[in-house]
């Protein structure tokens, strides 16, 4: 069975650290013993061993300079950029705050031709009008306790909506109906961002499907994801940002966008689902 995006993430991570392990044995030396030459405490060198804690392109520096082999050091740190790429905490991603995780993104967006987004829990950020981006990002700043500069990333991905209009790119979303009725920001912010879900629905080159709720659907919903042509899946979970370039696994979400692709409405169908919503939110009850 083939390993998972995440499962690669971590097996990448473990074999530096058997790498690392390999050098010491190399070198002759206790983990004690390397500690002692890196200036750090017993149980660091472990935790690195065992791929409990990621080391620093510092620490790598250190290990192979106490170990006699400063050469490798460089491809070591290759290594550990390599699997830093394919998984990153939202905590990391977000420690100088959240405008830079937005900015961060901008060079990927503006060389991809072809966009594909599925999306189960929010509408897709390049659909998203200025008042749900400014919920949406008030919530995670929130949540996550960081540096307040909701206002500058709101302006960041509200100028990543450029790409929509820019060029020959073309752009296909599939949103589950349940995101229609998520009520992020309240009556008022919903009311304008699902007029205009179905205004974007208009332009030549996006393609928006709705996945609707049955209760005899045989596709499930999974994790969001973005498809960047056909070199790179991105995949925001709850703790992280998971990078995928391997072609098997970019094939992988390709074939699971198309099943959704499947049971989704386009068209009038789909204007009809995000309309119903639309309608829904008049009703009492509804904050």
């Amino acid at each position: 069975m083939p390993l998972s995006p995440y499962s690669r993430a971590q097996q990448a991570r473990q074999e530096l650290a058997n790498r690392l392990a390999e050098l010491r044995r190399e070198a002759g030396l206790t983990g004690r013993e390397l500690a002692r030459r890196c200036g750090w405490h017993p149980s660091k060198s472990s935790r690195l061993e065992n791929a409990r804690t990621p080391p620093t392109a510092e620490d790598i520096t250190a290990w192979c300079g106490a170990c006699g082999a400063r050469d490798r050091a460089g491809d070591l740190i290759a290594s550990l950029r390599a699997a830093e790429g394919m998984w990153t905490e939202w905590r990391r991603m977000e420690r100088s705050g959240l405008r830079q995780a937005q900015v961060n993104r901008l060079p990927l967006y503006e060389r991809t031709q072809r966009f594909r987004s599925y999306s189960s829990w929010l509408v897709p950020g390049l659909l998203q009008t200025r008042s749900y981006t400014t919920a949406v990002l008030e919530a995670v700043q929130r949540r996550r306790g960081l540096v307040d500069d909701v206002a500058e990333a709101v302006d960041a991905r509200i100028d990543r909506q450029r790409v929509l209009h820019q060029g020959n790119r073309r752009f296909a979303f599939l949103v589950e109906e349940s995101v229609l009725r998520a009520g992020v920001g309240g009556t008022q912010v919903m009311t304008g961002q699902l007029a205009a879900l179905i205004a974007a629905g208009s332009l030549p080159n996006v393609s928006i499907g709705i996945v609707p709720s049955t209760p005899d659907r045989e596709r499930w919903p999974v994790e969001g994801f973005w498809i960047y042509d056909a070199a790179q899946v991105n995949v925001e979970l709850v703790s992280g940002y998971l990078t995928v370039t391997a072609p098997s696994e970019v094939a992988s979400y390709a074939a699971t966008f198309s099943e959704l692709a499947e049971c989704a409405v386009h068209g009038t169908a789909a204007r009809t689902l995000i309309t119903a919503a639309l309608n829904a939110l008049d009703r009492p009850g509804y904050r």
